[in-house]
């Protein structure tokens, strides 16, 4: 006999093969059959859960903001520099893109920029949270010393963002034929080298 799952289970087992779906067809290609397929389900028992498929993506982008930010937060837990917290920021989040490739290819999407209100809005909103985490420890760090004086800590998380988006494009359309996370910690060093204060770490001892 057939066991019938708790509801948050299946709501989770239909979000996960959203995920995996989206990377593997395509945001614009995924239908509501192809979850059904997945999971085991008919198209009917995909909209018992979720009656709308812009219900189905308002649930995957609160489970990419809840994966994310719960990574952001162990990144600052660490006992750090600002810097050095902003190295296991960018780490985290790139790894996180790496073990979960449906997020660009979410994000670069037509049906995130032209298609889905909601789901623009919802990433929008997530990519804000991110900026503010960031521009809070560039703030830290030209407090501290480690960037430009004269640097504005929003114009720094900018740059640090386009760095992580920059590389997440690369890696997608080069076939994932390198260590992401390793790349990014890489070209993170050259560019906050270049915004620190050069000044300050002479006096510090430290190599620019």
């Amino acid at each position: 006999m057939r066991t019938r799952k708790p509801a948050e289970t299946r709501k989770t087992e239909i979000v996960d093969a959203t995920l995996r779906l989206a990377d593997e067809l395509g945001p614009e290609r995924l239908s509501t059959e192809a979850v059904a397929n997945v999971v085991g389900l008919t198209q009917p028992g995909i909209f018992r859960h979720f009656p709308t498929k812009q219900d189905l993506w308002s649930a995957v982008a609160e489970r990419i903001g809840t994966m994310m930010e719960t990574r952001w937060a162990k990144a600052q837990e660490a006992r750090a520099t600002p810097s050095e917290q902003i190295g296991k920021l960018v780490t985290a989040q790139l790894q996180l893109i790496q073990s979960t490739p449906a997020i660009p290819a979410i994000l670069f999407s037509r049906e995130l920029h032209t298609k889905n209100k909601v789901l623009r809005k919802a990433f929008f909103a997530l990519l804000s949270r991110f900026h503010r985490v960031v521009a809070d420890l560039a703030a830290r760090a030209k407090e501290a010393g480690e960037l430009r004086a004269d640097l504005d800590p929003d114009d720094a998380a900018y740059l640090i963002i386009g760095l992580i988006q920059g590389l997440a494009v690369r890696w997608s359309i080069s076939g994932r034929g390198f260590d992401l996370a390793q790349e990014g910690r890489r070209l993170l060093e050259i560019q906050l080298t270049a915004l620190s204060d050069q000044k300050a770490a002479k006096r510090k001892g430290m190599q620019p």
